[in-house]
């Protein structure tokens, strides 16, 4: 059996090109909201079966990239049109108003709120079997609470 040697510079440039690919593939991927705006987005709980963010904006902030699993908002208060940018550069502006819920599938996207003053929402993002759930419904099983059903359209 052979021994190889190994230089201390070439171990430390494999290990700086293996950081670096790992690194590198993370961030391809949207990031968590709480890493990439931490100071927009705070959690206020987390356990396995949901996630509850509490998020603020002032006019015109831009919210980097991130992703959501399939979540519900609820808006506290602030009012007017917040620009979500998709992948592929696909953009939407949907209103708002005070004490509107609204159901988002997973979704991936940047915002800016352009709404005057600022915003403040409440995001419940669901995990586990809620994800089961969605798998359910995406496969075209009627279930309560499935997308099109009445309880999961807009409080307006």
């Amino acid at each position: 059996m052979k021994t190889f040697k190994i230089s201390a510079p070439l171990l430390v440039g494999v290990l700086t090109f293996a950081v670096a690919l790992l690194c590198g593939t993370g961030t391809a991927r949207a990031q968590d909201p709480v890493k990439v705006a931490p100071k927009n987005f705070r959690v206020l709980l987390e356990n396995d079966q949901v996630r509850v963010l509490d998020f603020t904006a002032s006019a015109g902030e831009k919210i980097p990239t991130h992703s959501h699993p399939a979540y519900i908002s609820y808006s506290i208060s602030g009012a007017g049109k917040t620009k979500f940018t998709y992948p592929g550069g696909k953009t939407t502006e949907p209103a708002a108003k005070t004490g509107q819920a609204r159901w988002h599938e997973a979704e991936t996207h940047a915002s800016e709120y352009q709404g005057t003053g600022s915003t403040h929402v409440l995001l419940i993002e669901l995990k586990g079997p809620a994800k089961a759930h969605q798998a359910g419904c995406a496969a075209g099983e009627h279930r309560e609470g499935c997308p099109g059903d009445e309880h999961h359209k807009d409080n307006k």
